[in-house]
């Protein structure tokens, strides 16, 4: 438990006083956010604010983690009484969570700097960023379904999940990667499109990652490895995931401080591949696929909002069905404040993790 708490306040700490930091050497080089040009008006005032937010959120979230097995370890071999789970090792699903986090955020970084090199609003080329955010996926789905650990569970597992395994619905590996790599696209495209408001992605991401904290504690508590009996869950290293949420959670809310309207740093797309990439880890590496959905509610209406757009627009001839998309800008051009469509986001995001979180409880007490 305790694990859980300090990588949560690590990651708090580094973001909320190191952000600074980074926001005064972005602006002494006058690496700044370009805004296009079709969107809102009131956005053009954004233009030139520091971007590449993402890089301290990452470093904080790398701090949290390793922070907290390192201190607790030391503490351990100290022999400081009241430590649980002192000297907890890392883990290869931790491991694998975290290393997709920070690649996706390479690549976020590489399309966030030739934003401010080229000084447009449009970065890598799409063709070359989707190559290497498959590559990436890819990577991560077949290490994912390999290496079992003593009792033959692998990080992740070849069947589709609601709130554990379905059994019924194991795929062939070669489909299960694809799966994988459908989730990694899809939630890493998602949190990309949410973030296009001051504090959107990194209040409703908190959540998230909060909500899959308390997901990953109780898979552990009530692990197989623990407790054998009707209900428990078969799942690799959920109190490492545990202490990885919560180092990104603990992040996100040191960030927002700075993030919040009006926004002296955006997270770019260096913070928003990389919190699509980890959270579709957890979904994938808890067994909890479906569940995620709800818990990642507003990612999943903000991409399906564009898809939406896209295809009506194809379809009816040059019509749109929104007046723009994604989701969040509609409500702007509509004439709502920004600050009303953020909290009024982040509410339709805290009631969908609430929801996602009492169907992943509802199940266990059903089973008992």
């Amino acid at each position: 438990m305790l694990n859980i708490l300090a990588a949560g306040l690590i990651g708090l700490v580094v973001t909320l006083f190191g952000t600074r930091t980074w926001i005064l050497f972005l602006k002494r080089h006058a690496y700044g956010q370009f805004i296009r040009d079709d969107g809102p008006t009131t956005h053009h005032v954004k233009r030139g604010t520091p971007t590449m937010g993402g890089a301290v959120v990452l470093l904080a979230v790398l701090l949290g983690y390793v922070g907290s097995h390192l201190v607790l370890g030391v503490a351990g071999v100290a022999g400081v009484p009241g430590l649980d789970n002192r000297g907890q090792p890392f883990s290869l699903s931790g491991v694998l969570a975290l290393g997709l986090m920070i690649a996706l955020g390479a690549v976020g970084f590489a399309d966030d700097w030739a934003k401010i090199r080229h000084h447009r609003s449009l970065g890598l080329h799409a063709k070359a960023k989707l190559i290497l955010q498959t590559a990436i996926g890819l990577a991560f789905a077949v290490l994912a379904l390999n290496f079992p650990d003593s009792g033959g569970v692998t990080p992740a597992s070849p069947a589709v999940s609601i709130q554990r395994d379905l059994p019924w619905l194991t795929l062939p590996v070669w489909l299960a990667v694809l799966w994988i790599l459908f989730m990694i696209a899809a939630y890493s495209n998602g949190t990309n499109l949410t973030d296009g408001l001051d504090g959107l992605l990194t209040g409703s991401a908190a959540m998230a990652f909060g909500a899959y904290g308390l997901v990953n504690f109780w898979q552990w508590n009530q692990g197989c490895t623990r407790h054998l009996e009707s209900g428990c869950y078969i799942a690799r290293d959920p109190l490492d995931l545990a202490v990885l949420a919560a180092a990104v959670a603990g992040a996100l809310i040191g960030f927002l401080w700075w993030n919040a309207r009006p926004a002296k740093i955006f997270l770019g797309d260096t913070g928003s591949l990389a919190l699509g990439g980890g959270f579709a880890a957890l979904t994938v590496l808890t067994r909890t696929e479906l569940v995620g959905v709800v818990i990642g509610l507003l990612f999943a209406l903000e991409a399906l909002s564009v898809v939406l757009q896209v295809g009506f627009f194809k379809l009816s001839g040059g019509r749109r069905l929104f007046k723009m998309a994604p989701l969040h800008h509609h409500f702007e051009m509509m004439g709502w404040e920004e600050v009303t469509v953020v909290i009024r986001l982040w509410l339709v995001a805290g009631i969908a993790v609430i929801g996602g979180i009492s169907l992943f409880y509802a199940e266990w007490v059903v089973r008992q």
